[in-house]
C-alpha cells in the first residue's frame, strides 16, 4: 500500500511529498521536501487520520531526503515520534541534525530510544 499526500507551489523546492509503505507488520512514512507552514499542518492533519490504522505496526520516519523543517514541522514529528516510538532513518548531516531535535525532548525525559 502506498499513500502519497502531495502540497506544492510553483516550484519542487516548496513541496512536501509524504509517502506511506506498508509492508509485512512494518510501515514506512517517508517524507521529502520541506516540513514548513502548511505542509507541515497538513502532514500533521494526515498523522491524526491515519495514526489509528497504524497502532499495532512498526514504523520507520525516513527523513533522508527531508530538506528543512521549521519548529512547527518539528513539533509534529516530535508527536509521530512520541506516539510510536519510530525508528528514524537519516542520511545526511542536516537529517541527522533533525533527528537530534525531534528526538530531544523525548530522550531526556527518559521515556524513549532514538
Amino acid at each position: 500500500m502506498a499513500c502519497y499526500l502531495r502540497a506544492r507551489l510553483r516550484t519542487n523546492q516548496h513541496t512536501l511529498r509524504v509517502t506511506l509503505e506498508e509492508n509485512d507488520g512494518a510501515i514506512t512514512l517517508k517524507l521529502e521536501g520541506r516540513v514548513v507552514g502548511p505542509w507541515a499542518a497538513e502532514l500533521g492533519r494526515f498523522w491524526e487520520e491515519a495514526s489509528p490504522a497504524m497502532k499495532a505496526k512498526q514504523l520507520s520516519l525516513d527523513l533522508r531526503d527531508t530538506t528543512f523543517a521549521d519548529a512547527r514541522g518539528i513539533r509534529i514529528l516530535r508527536t509521530i515520534y512520541s506516539q510510536t516510538g519510530a525508528q528514524i532513518l537519516v542520511g545526511a548531516p542536516w537529517t541527522q541534525y533533525l533527528a537530534e531535535e525531534v528526538t530531544r525532548n523525548h530522550d531526556e525525559s527518559g521515556a524513549g530510544e532514538a
